[in-house]
């Protein structure tokens, strides 16, 4: 079973949770749905067969995230990440990471959409930039080439700050399917 997408995301949820936080050397739960962790893994489980499926994950991570505990509520999976998770991942993160400096860029105050579209061209030729035609959000923003991250960017300006969610290219794809209906 190929497994690294879904730590490839553990580890990017830390990063953007450290950039905003900081970074503690404490537990982290996670939430995904049985429909993303199936995407990441390739498959088609249903909630039990994911559950046994995870018992493989949780072995084939432990040298790197530690002794993960994984749990189930209904079709959603939690997954309780040991202190060793997040001192993996902030020893692998560099203070000019592009989520670290969006992070930066968003929280301050006043923030303008060019200083935060900056960011993403600061670490990238090919930025794609698409107005939004609907009122979930103002703008998505994307690497095109997946480069330095794969994530699509929601990015909304309301009362002089500048918010964003992030998702992976299939759950956005089914949140703006979802959004038009």
């Amino acid at each position: 079973m190929e497994y690294s997408k879904l730590e490839k995301n553990m580890i990017e949820v830390l990063k953007e949770e450290q950039a905003k936080l900081g970074y503690r050397s404490e537990k982290v739960r996670l939430y995904y749905p049985l429909q993303s962790l199936n995407r990441f893994l390739g498959t088609n489980f249903s909630p039990e067969e994911m559950q046994a499926e995870l018992r493989g994950f949780c072995l084939w991570a432990k040298e790197r995230l530690g002794d993960i505990e994984v749990s189930r509520n209904k079709e959603s999976f939690c997954f309780l990440l040991p202190p060793q998770a997040s001192d993996f991942v902030h020893g692998h993160m560099g203070d000019a990471e592009f989520i670290c400096d969006l992070v930066r860029t968003v929280s301050r105050h006043g923030a303008t959409l060019e200083e935060v579209l900056g960011q993403f061209y600061r670490h990238s030729d090919h930025v794609h930039v698409e107005k939004a035609a609907h009122g979930e959000f103002d703008y998505l923003v994307y690497f095109e080439d997946g480069k330095p991250d794969a994530f699509r960017y929601c990015i909304t300006e309301e009362g002089g700050h500048i918010t964003y969610h992030r998702f992976t290219e299939e759950d956005y794809l089914d949140f703006a399917f979802a959004s038009r209906q």
